[in-house]
């Protein structure tokens, strides 16, 4: 079941553990890595973001779009990184966040993706973060500036995963 947007952000920006650390990057990557998790388990997104390849890997404008046009749930924020550079931080406005019932949002089994990812991920400095996501298979094995059709990804992924099992037996 493909989820709304702004209900999978909501999730992430209510559970996620180190709020200053959604930036528009990290929390992107967070709906790319319950995508594709979700498509490895269950063969398909949580979300329906047509993900590119750009120099960033899996980036697009939905997450930061979805976060401004909603306005009323989300606060965007300019924060300086540890390098100086603006960083854009995304949170549930402060007046909202004990309203919102996560169970509400997702069903249980986005919910149990998506709280793997950050179990996963949250404990993870910056590098540490994007070395996993560009571990990935579609990053991995995409060229970038190309869509990432995850589906097909996932086919191949498994090919890949029953020759290596069948060289092991060999």
């Amino acid at each position: 079941m493909e989820h709304n947007l702004r209900d999978i952000i909501l999730y992430i920006c209510k559970k996620y553990p180190h709020k200053n650390e959604l930036s528009n990057a990290r929390l992107t990557k967070l709906v790319y890595l319950s995508d594709w998790k979700n498509v490895l388990n269950n063969g398909r997104q949580l979300s329906g973001i047509d993900w590119i390849f750009n120099h960033y890997g899996p980036f697009v404008d939905d997450v930061l779009q979805e976060a401004q046009f909603n306005d009323d749930l989300f606060t965007v924020s300019y924060e300086k990184t540890i390098y100086g550079n603006l960083k854009q931080v995304i949170n549930i406005r402060k007046n909202i966040e004990t309203e919102i019932d996560e169970d509400d949002l997702l069903d249980a089994n986005a919910r149990g993706i998506i709280n793997a990812v950050i179990e996963k991920t949250s404990p993870k400095s910056w590098n540490q973060f994007i070395q996993m996501v560009y571990s990935t298979y579609p990053v991995l094995t995409s060229e970038k500036g190309t869509h990432l059709n995850l589906i097909e990804l996932r086919k191949k992924y498994k090919d890949t995963q029953e020759n290596l099992k069948n060289l092991k037996q060999a």
